[in-house]
């Protein structure tokens, strides 16, 4: 158990360092503590325009738009009489008051409403809420618990409500939901449902871990209207928060791809 948790806590930490050195914004900030402790006059004029070219580039709303629009699944509009035995939803939506232990639904709650949706319109049968608490310090806190709990006030029968709660990423999120699916001998495809910037990281995984998904992506960074042009060159800081998804994403893919998960 204490090797299993050394294991699971140097995974979370080089996670982190992973993501931190793959965000602009904490490149532009090591280059600028460069450009500030640096006494050599010409590497100093070098830093300051590679910095200027940076932030020029990562701070670009319309960049990163079409990034966002390449990088995403597109949307998938349900026929007349579709349905699937399975809609699986992929948590990371709900963050936890701890003093309290109530939920509260993130930016990526469109999960929640579009799973619950298609429930209601007879477009999937059961529910499969997969994703417990990626914090190992915190595992008390279930997000796939919660989740049925609200599906439940909603007035979705909690037989058709499956939680699974155990999973912490998503590879993990594949492999404990491939079980499940084995276990009830639930047909497939499922309807896999999560963000368009995560769906197809997802769904590479989801097949390597032998399950059948078609994909409904939902919670979409981009929409492909007409851009301003003041809106393409205005330089704004959601750029960065968006090119952090999208290198999380295919940094994340990549990785996956290498240790042999998708």
């Amino acid at each position: 158990m204490y090797k299993f948790f050394i294991l699971v806590l140097m995974f979370f930490l080089l996670s982190k360092i992973l993501y931190f050195f793959i965000s602009p914004f904490n490149w532009i900030l090591l280059l600028f503590i460069w450009w500030l402790l640096t006494k050599n006059a010409v590497r100093k004029k070098k830093i300051g325009i590679s910095l200027l070219i940076l932030v020029l580039f990562f701070s670009n709303p319309y960049i990163i738009h079409k990034v966002t629009l390449g990088w995403q699944t597109k949307e998938r509009r349900m026929q007349p009489g579709e349905t699937y035995q399975t809609g699986i939803v992929l948590a990371g939506f709900v963050g936890f008051l701890y003093k309290t232990k109530q939920g509260y639904y993130g930016a990526a709650s469109d999960r929640f409403i579009q799973t619950l949706r298609l429930y209601k319109t007879g477009h999937i049968k059961k529910i499969l809420i997969t994703g417990g608490s990626g914090n190992p310090w915190r595992q008390e806190y279930k997000e796939a618990d919660f989740v049925k709990e609200q599906l439940i006030e909603m007035g979705v029968p909690a037989e058709d409500i499956i939680a699974e709660s155990k999973s912490r990423n998503t590879f993990e999120n594949a492999m404990y939901t491939k079980t499940i699916l084995d276990s009830l001998q639930l047909p497939q495809p499922c309807l896999l449902i999560t963000s368009a910037m995560h769906m197809k990281r997802s769904q590479q995984v989801f097949t390597k871990a032998g399950i059948a998904t078609v994909a409904y992506p939902c919670n979409f960074s981009a929409i492909p209207n007409p851009q301003s042009f003041m809106s393409t060159i205005v330089p704004t800081y959601k750029a960065f928060e968006g090119w952090d998804v999208f290198l999380k994403e295919a940094v994340g893919l990549v990785m996956y791809k290498l240790t042999g998960k998708a």
